[in-house]
Parts: structure tokens; sequence; C-alpha cells
């Protein structure tokens, strides 16, 4: 099948679904603006445990069912910047957000452009719940999540080791207290 002529219902079914015979792939178009009308197209169809990753440039293909990798041909931060304000304005789905621990590590000398990138995370994230985990724990999460849930992957152009951004989706509209209570009420 030749990847360029995928139907976006196609990678609709097989990210909501998984339908026989259709395979998550990696998404190029030569267009610059098709990775967002394509995220536009998904996020709705996400939602509790699903995961988006905003990822560099050297970030693997992964080969598990589920994934689903659309290159962007971006900036990182842009990408970024452009999910979060899409997840701010969706009435579903609110983002836990995790950056790898490493990063902050990193020196100027190491990487030049991390001290503008981590100002640049700083302020995109601003206000969300965000957290600091080693990479190695921010990816055993994900290997758990991906066995049952379908985990978008947008790959950019970034070239800062440990600059990807990991999202966790949570329900926007149910919480642990409302969760607890109900539990609570159901008790015989």
């Amino acid at each position: 099948m030749n990847v360029r002529a995928l139907p976006l219902f196609a990678l609709a079914c097989a990210l909501v679904a998984g339908c026989a015979g259709v395979t998550p792939v990696s998404q190029t178009k030569g267009n610059a603006m098709y990775w967002t009308q394509e995220f536009e197209h998904v996020l709705p169809l996400l939602g509790h445990r699903n995961w988006i990753l905003v990822v560099d440039k050297a970030y693997p293909y992964q080969s598990a069912p589920g994934i689903t990798t659309i290159d962007t041909k971006a900036p990182l931060t842009a990408v970024l910047e452009k999910v979060v304000a899409d997840m701010k304005a969706s009435s579903h789905v609110k983002p836990i957000f995790y950056t790898d621990q490493e990063l902050g590590f990193i020196t100027e000398a190491m990487a030049p452009g991390v001290e503008s990138h981590r100002k640049e995370l700083a302020r995109i994230l601003a206000g969300t719940q965000t957290q600091t985990l080693l990479h190695d724990s921010v990816f055993a999460k994900l290997a758990e999540a991906s066995k049952l849930f379908n985990v978008v992957i947008l790959k950019t152009e970034g070239t800062i080791a440990y600059s990807s951004v990991f999202i966790e989706l949570d329900c926007a509209y149910w919480n642990a207290d409302k969760e607890a209570s109900l539990r609570e009420k159901m008790k015989p």
C-alpha cells in the first residue's frame, strides 16, 4: 500500500478500532500543514489513557501495534505549541506532560541551543501539569500503555537530545475525586 495515498479514514480506523488489514504507518506529506490537519482530525478520537508524543528527529520509529507516527517536518516547539493549544480547546481530554529529567543536565557546550529550548518549553508548558522523569521511566509507562491504547507520535525536526515531550491524556470532565465518590456510592 502506498503510504502517501492512505486515506484519512483508514488512519482513523486504525487508531480507533485497530481494523484488520490496516497497520499504523508513518504519514509523510510534502505539505507542511498536513500534520496539523491530521492532528486536528485525530485528536477528537483520542481519550483517557491515549498518548501523544512530540519527539525529536532521532526518536525511533516504533513497531508496536497502536502506534502511529506522523512526520511533521516542523520545529519541536512549534509542534508542541499547536498541540497544547488544541488540547486547551478540547472539552474531552486534559494533558499530563512528561519531560526528560536528563534535559536539565545538558549544557550549552554539549548541545548548542539547549538553553533557549528549555526557556521555550517552560513558556509553552507554563500552568500545565508537568512531571519530569528519567527517560527510561517515561518509556516504561509508554510501553505499558501502548499494549492496550493508541499512541500518536508527532516526529519533529528537533535535534536536541532528551527534548521530547510525552503527553498522557486524561479525561477532562471526570476526575479522581468524582470516581472515588462514585465507587463509594456503589458499595453495598
